[in-house]
């Protein structure tokens, strides 16, 4: 583990759910001049195509029962109704700029690796990556089979279909995985983007672990876009994917290569442990783009880095409420903190109103704590424990015993003592100002010698080596400062060292 305070190899890159395409003068008035002439043209083309196709598409399954469905189509259906539509797909992203596809490596076969894993994931526009595996077969959400033409392919594909939203149909999405990838060339190569969704390529994040759990040997595809300007990337802030396809087809043409990394063959551990398995296979891509690993994921639509079981954004939320503050003057927070806190010791419930909140710190604007409670909630009210916790833990007013046993006490319902699931809940997600999805679970694993004390909460927080990085690294940096090639840890006691070295993995038992 890095030392506490150690430069954050992370922190030299933004984080990769946002990307702005910057613009000179020139470029924009070039972009709007182009722009106004290729993109219906090349809109327009694209929809003739994907319309010619959809016809195509929906014979290849015409006729047949819902068992002969559940093979792969083969004999005359796949020569025939194949080609049209591979050289279709082609003429879509053709028509888009993409005039070349640039292609490094060698594809291996279904046989050899019956997965290829794609990163990173950019755009809708990366779909062009089918075309040169062959019209691999896909992942794809159930919801998508209603859209026109685009319910016609997934269907052609016979994609794997999982509604994200039913854990059952997760399950049997995972099953189904299963068993295509290990038919032994029965089925037709698997394709995914493990990391789930796009980010702006200047870090990996964590991939999802579902296909690997087949623990058959995967083939790791790179996508590149060496273009003088980055249009194609659509992240979760920044470029809108409308905004993204009018900068591509403003352009003249658009350069993409895929490359082929080689087959990379799991050890028997990692058949046995899926989480490992993909995260070895993210390094690997990682190292090989030149680019850090992180811990990113996105959960319930929000960026967040894992630590242990904590969930943490990008940048802490009090840092944008310490900014509202001082700009409305506030420069004692110790003051504001202290006088948040006895207001908390003196109202049970916790919750105020932006009006309270407005009077209780002396605020001449209103809208500064409408904005406040908006960053916590989304509306005009916020527990003010979190608000004072959370200022208290990004501005440093207090050390971090302090904090600890100030968040212990106020989260004690009844001052019983100890904290329940709910109570350990509400404290994590104070310290941090976003809720905390696993805290029951985190709280099972503190519970193993009895209910969560005091003195159980210091150990975690201020003596534990994952937790510690809480405050050394995260709360005290403008960005979210954690180690971007530290192994996962999923627990609070101990985890394994994850590493890959010469076909090899080494599992070695020592806190994070």
């Amino acid at each position: 583990m890095d030392p506490p305070g150690t430069q954050d190899p992370a922190q030299l890159y933004p984080h990769p759910f946002v990307h702005e395409l910057k613009l000179t003068t020139a470029q924009k008035i070039r972009g709007a001049v182009l722009g106004a002439v290729l993109f219906p043209v090349r809109v327009a083309l694209a929809a003739l195509f994907f319309l010619i196709m959809w016809p195509i598409a929906s014979l290849r399954l015409a006729g047949l029962s819902a068992e002969e469905r559940a093979r792969p189509v083969s004999g005359w259906r796949r020569w025939v109704f194949h080609t049209p539509v591979l050289l279709l797909s082609r003429a879509v992203f053709f028509s888009l700029g993409f005039l070349w596809v640039r292609v490094k490596g060698r594809q291996a076969g279904p046989c050899e690796a019956p997965l290829l894993a794609v990163a990173p994931h950019s755009s809708f526009l990366d779909i062009l990556v089918l075309v040169p595996t062959g019209l691999a077969t896909v992942v794809s959400r159930s919801e998508n089979t209603k859209l026109p033409v685009i319910g016609a392919l997934l269907k052609f594909n016979q994609a794997v279909l999982v509604n994200r939203t039913d854990p059952q149909s997760r399950r049997q999405c995972v099953t189904q995985l299963k068993e295509r990838l290990t038919s032994k060339g029965y089925w037709p190569q698997i394709l995914i983007f493990p990391e789930g969704t796009t980010t702006n390529g200047k870090a990996l994040i964590k991939f999802k672990p579902g296909a690997f759990m087949a623990g058959v040997p995967v083939q790791p595809v790179l996508l590149h876009y060496p273009n003088t300007l980055d249009t194609v990337r659509w992240t979760w802030k920044g470029t809108s994917w409308v905004r993204a396809l009018w900068n591509t087809t403003s352009q003249f043409y658009t350069n993409i290569t895929v490359e082929y990394l080689p087959v990379y063959t799991p050890s028997e551990q990692e058949k046995t442990d899926p989480t490992l398995y993909a995260d070895n296979v993210q390094k690997l891509m990682a190292q090989a783009l030149g680019v850090p690993a992180t811990d990113y994921v996105m959960e319930s639509r929000v960026p967040v880095r894992k630590l242990g079981r904590l969930s943490l954004p990008p940048e802490p939320p009090a840092k944008e409420a310490v900014r509202l503050l001082q700009l409305t003057g506030v420069s004692d927070m110790a003051a504001i903190v202290n006088l948040m806190i006895d207001s908390c010791h003196s109202d049970q419930d916790g919750w105020i109103s932006s009006d309270q909140l407005t009077t209780l710190l002396g605020l001449t604007d209103r809208q500064t704590a409408t904005k406040i409670c908006d960053i916590y909630t989304k509306s005009e009210q916020v527990d003010l424990r979190q608000l004072a916790l959370s200022l208290a833990a990004v501005s440093g007013v207090w050390s971090m015993e302090t904090l600890i046993n100030t968040a212990f006490t106020l989260h004690d319902g009844g001052s019983k003592g100890y904290l329940t699931a709910a109570e350990l809940g509400d404290l994590l997600g104070a310290l941090v100002g976003c809720s905390q999805p696993q805290a029951a679970q985190l709280h099972r694993e503190m519970s193993s010698r009895g209910q969560p004390s005091q003195v159980d909460l210091k150990m975690l927080l201020a003596e534990h080596p994952t937790y510690l990085r809480l405050f050394t690294q995260y709360l005290q940096s403008g960005e979210a400062g954690l180690t971007a090639a530290t192994p996962q840890t999923n627990g609070t006691t101990d985890t394994r060292c994850r590493t890959k070295q010469n076909g090899t993995v080494s599992s070695n038992k020592k806190a994070d």
